[in-house]
């Protein structure tokens, strides 16, 4: 006599991307592939979700910067700190090559303002 495995409920496919952690649509199961436009348009959502919390962050970024240089500047220090900034361009280069320094340095100027 064969035992019955029970069902389970059915819930939509779901995957996340490691590095992001955002959720999005997993391909059908019916075998087919997704068409390229589904994908296009799937993954240019991803990107616009991507986008706004990277503008999020800079601002947030940002605010946190304004509150470094008016404590520094309230202690008589200088608005930039230069091997600071140095740090983090070393950081950003080492994660991303050349264009993390572009990056970096994208973000300094939005923080603090042209030196």
């Amino acid at each position: 006599m064969a035992t019955a495995t029970p069902a389970t409920p059915a819930t939509p496919a779901t995957s996340t991307a490691p590095a992001s952690g955002v959720t999005r649509p997993a391909a059908p199961e019916t075998g087919s592939p997704a068409s390229p436009e589904a994908v296009i348009s799937a993954c240019r959502a991803e990107i616009d979700a991507l986008d706004a919390r990277v503008i999020g962050l800079v601002r947030e970024r940002m605010a946190v910067s304004a509150r470094i240089q008016e404590a520094r500047l309230a202690s008589g220090g200088r608005r930039v700190h230069l091997a600071r900034e140095n740090e983090i361009l070393d950081r950003f280069r080492a994660a991303l090559g050349g264009h993390g320094t572009t990056l970096a340095m994208t973000l300094l100027e939005l923080s603090r303002g042209r030196v």
